[in-house]
Parts: C-alpha cells; structure tokens; sequence
C-alpha cells in the first residue's frame, strides 16, 4: 500500500479572511497550520501532488475544506509529513491540537478538528514531524 496518513504544513504571512465551503467565511490569523488527512485508497499519497497542485494555482476544483485554504492565495505548502501505510490521521490530529474553525476537514469523524495553527511554519513543521515521528 502507497498510502497511509498525511500533514501538510502551511505557511500564513498575514492574517486572512477565507471561505471553507460549507463552513463559511473564517479569520485565519497569521502563522503556521497543519492540516492532516488520510490517503489509504487506491491512489494512495498521490492526494498530496492535488494538494500541491491547489496550493500552487494549477488546480482550481475546491472539494475538501484543505481545499479552500490551500488554495487562497496567501497560503504556501512548505512540507509534507507522512506515516506510511497507518491510518492514525485523527490520533495525529488530536496530538497537533485546534486550529481557529471547528470542524475542518472532521465532517467524518468525532475530532473537533483536524486544522492546528502555530505561531510560525517552522513551528508548525516542527510539531508535525513529531507527530507522526510518535511510536
């Protein structure tokens, strides 16, 4: 299996107003955020080069929450963390902690979230790493 559990780690320079789809329009203040999902289907960790490929303008279609912030154009992808072939995104979630919008990206699970932010993206890419470094 070419999957398992993914956090992407995005830099915000400056606070933002963003639309997450059914969510709404939320404040994204300034800083890092990790963002942690599952790619255990067929495709595997190919879902991280759509993500990239949001993030960097090239793809437009707005499905998942990650979607709509990754593709705002004050957001940069600075890195990927993964854990190969485990689905432990919701225990990665919880160790990263809440972000500013409830609900991100837990529409099917009991997390409150699985958007965490930090004071910077070095931070943010920081506390991933560990997150999914954890045995």
């Amino acid at each position: 299996m070419d999957g398992g559990t993914y956090t992407l780690v995005f830099s915000l320079p400056s606070a933002a107003d963003i639309e997450v789809g059914a969510l709404g329009e939320h404040r994204f203040p300034a800083g890092g955020y990790c963002y942690t999902g599952s790619a255990l289907g067929s495709g595997g960790f190919s879902r991280i080069d759509r993500h990239r490929n949001v993030a960097a303008g090239e793809h437009d279609v707005r499905h998942w929450h990650v979607d709509y912030f990754g593709g705002h154009p004050e957001t940069e992808l600075v890195s990927v963390e993964r854990t190969r072939g485990q689905d432990c995104e919701c225990a990665v979630a919880r160790t990263l902690g809440a972000g500013p919008v409830p609900g991100f990206g837990a529409s099917d699970c009991d997390c409150e979230t699985h958007l965490a932010r930090f004071e910077s993206a070095e931070v943010a890419a920081e506390r991933a790493g560990a997150a999914h470094d954890r045995d």
